[in-house]
């Protein structure tokens, strides 16, 4: 044998030992499962990292242990009240048993996608397309766990489904927008008329108030002026009552000379004047007897002059009985004052009253415009 023929078979030995070492060895990443099949059996599970299989005769076949994103085609379903509507999921699934996985189903992603295409066909159908538009979170639940459940056997666990899309056809989608516009218009009409009933009750009661305001205003007038023309008519009787007093006070000491002189001038004077028809208040003819005694021999009168304070007032009275309580400037400002202070005190209680008035409209104007 020639020394060609011989590094040639050395050749071929060494690449067959190099090719079935390389058949022998297989690497699991971190993220996968390997399944370890010899002639037909199936041996174990090959864990990440190095392993040595049997050569040549030797199949392994890894499976991704990460969770894995499938989408469910868009479809068009009939929901419960007969709208067309096209509805499309997403799918979570992550393999826990990879020898089920692989043994046990044919393809377990499109197996999962099919099994997630009718059941949702299923659920989407025994709902009313209002119910399938709120009710979005109920529908993921009740996928998932039908999913899951059916998926165990294949050792594929279903960690999450999503509703991506709930597209009603043309005509449905129309026939929503009108129903959509057709609810806010009645709406606004409700806030419209609510408005209006508000506004009307709150100008009905502002007018209330105004008018209360106003008879109270008018009462509390009334009530000052009456007391003023009370305090008035007192005070006038007071004085002329003094100044009787003061009068009577000083005519006592006259005597009969002195009240004809006097009543001879009070003649005189009413004679002086323009009238045609004079009236007398008391007896001419009094008078005259006066005058003729005057003129005569006079009448024996007392002379009040000649007592002292002390008789007269035995008499007459004492003068403050007589003067009686006259207020001096002291007593009058007190009385002003204690008049403008209840003024002032009306006046804050009219304002607390309108600012009371104001708030509640206020109040009641916030909450019509948050309703």
């Amino acid at each position: 044998m020639s020394i060609e023929m011989i590094i040639g078979l050395v050749l071929l030995i060494i690449f067959a030992v190099i090719f079935i070492l390389m058949t022998s060895v297989r690497i699991v990443q971190p993220y996968e499962q390997g399944l370890l099949v010899v002639l037909g059996n199936f041996k174990r599970v090959l864990n990440p990292g190095f392993n040595m299989v049997p050569p040549l005769i030797s199949q392994v076949t890894k499976l991704d242990l990460r969770t894995q994103v499938m989408d469910v085609p868009r479809q068009e379903v009939i929901t419960k009240d007969n709208s067309p509507t096209n509805v499309d999921a997403i799918i979570y699934i992550k393999v826990i048993d990879p020898k089920k996985a692989y043994f046990e189903v044919d393809d377990y992603r499109r197996a999962t996608i099919y099994l997630g295409q009718t059941t949702l066909r299923s659920i989407i159908g025994n709902m009313e397309l209002d119910e399938i538009l709120y009710s979005r979170e109920r529908i993921n639940d009740a996928l998932r766990d039908i999913l899951d459940k059916a998926t165990d056997q294949w050792g594929v666990k279903v960690e999450a489904v999503e509703i991506r899309e709930v597209d009603p056809t043309g005509p449905v989608k129309a026939a929503m927008v009108e129903q959509t516009s057709s609810e806010r218009r009645r709406r606004a009409a409700i806030l419209t008329a609510d408005g209006e009933k508000r506004s009307s009750i709150l100008v009905a009661e502002g007018n209330k108030r105004s008018r209360i305001l106003q008879a109270e205003g008018v009462r509390q007038s009334k009530i000052l002026e009456a007391e003023g023309q009370r305090m008035a008519m007192i005070l006038e009787g007071q004085g002329e009552a003094q100044r009787l007093r003061i009068l009577a006070m000083g005519a006592l000491p006259l005597d009969h000379k002195a009240m004809t002189v006097l009543s001879l001038e009070a003649l005189k004077k009413m004679a002086d004047g323009q009238a045609t028809k004079i009236i007398f208040p008391f007896e001419i003819s009094r008078l005259v007897e006066g005058a003729a005694d005057y003129l005569g021999v006079s009448r024996k009168e007392k002379d009040y002059t000649a007592m002292s304070m002390t008789e007269l007032e035995g008499i007459v009275g004492k003068a403050s009985d007589i003067l009686g309580d006259i207020p001096n400037n002291l007593a009058i400002r007190e009385k002003i004052q204690s008049i403008e202070k209840e003024l002032a005190q009306e006046a804050q209680t009219t304002e607390k009253i309108a600012e009371n008035l104001k708030k509640g409209t206020k109040q009641r104007f916030d909450e019509i415009v948050g309703n």
